[in-house]
């Protein structure tokens, strides 16, 4: 298993606000999270920080390999972590201050994962892109409601409003799931700076091109900030080979 990640501020922003990272615990398990914050101009980056961050760290002290033991660490670990974001942007210096989670741990030849928020987890097989996860967003809504189509929700000015995210006070509905994994398989994590930009057949093209994985990595970011780079961009691509499991 490769991995290759990559967050970049676009074209339009001032700060950074997206913030992503890998940990391995003590049973040689990965984890990897990805966070895009939001509040104001310092919290939404401290938000997300944090939660990666303090994620991973509580992760490099377990041992864990059972994936029963893993879903309720995540449970747990994420939630507290909402509250603690929460408790921090009450107060006026980080009022307001959240951000999305995507948590994935790579269990031989399984993923399992966490998700709050847009940002999105996504498996390439066979040169087919399925999302893994549903955006907790409002236009989302609408579309499972069958009030908006999908292409009508990516250009609805509220889609940015999202429905669940790390630091809210009502306790968290994590969405979680798990994969199992083939040979040649890519998993692809990213921030909405990502997917409001790049089409999925224009990422599958990158993804699927005769290249390096971090160089794939460097194109999608760049194929984003060519279309305008309008937010923060962070990329996770994972390549999947049974002999390197």
């Amino acid at each position: 298993m490769e991995i290759s990640l990559l967050t970049d501020i676009g074209r339009k922003r001032s700060n950074n606000q997206d913030f992503v990272n890998q940990y391995k615990n003590q049973s040689d398990v990965t984890l990897v999270v990805l966070a895009d914050g939001m509040g104001g101009h310092r919290a939404g980056n401290i938000a997300s920080e944090m939660a990666v961050t303090d994620l991973g760290s509580q992760w490099a002290d377990t041992d864990y390999t059972d994936l029963e033991q893993i879903r309720d660490w995540m449970l747990v670990a994420i939630e507290a972590e909402n509250q603690k974001i929460h408790a921090l942007g009450a107060t006026e210096e980080f009022s307001g201050m959240g951000t999305t989670i995507e948590v994935l741990a790579f269990v031989q030849d399984v993923v399992l994962y966490a998700h709050v928020g847009d940002s999105r987890i996504a498996l390439i097989r066979d040169g087919e892109y399925t999302q893994l996860t549903s955006d907790h967003s409002l236009v989302n809504e609408l579309v499972k409601a069958g009030q908006l189509t999908e292409e009508e929700a990516a250009v609805h000015p509220q889609k940015n409003i999202i429905t669940q995210s790390i630091g809210q006070a009502s306790p968290l509905d994590i969405d979680l799931g798990i994969q199992p994994l083939q040979s040649g398989d890519f998993i692809l994590v990213n921030s909405d700076g990502l997917s409001n930009m790049v089409n999925r057949q224009d990422k599958l093209e990158i993804i699927l091109s005769d290249k390096m994985l971090q160089e794939k990595v460097e194109n999608l970011v760049e194929a984003a900030n060519e279309a305008g780079g309008l937010d923060n961009i962070t990329v996770v691509l994972v390549a999947y080979n049974e002999e390197d499991a």
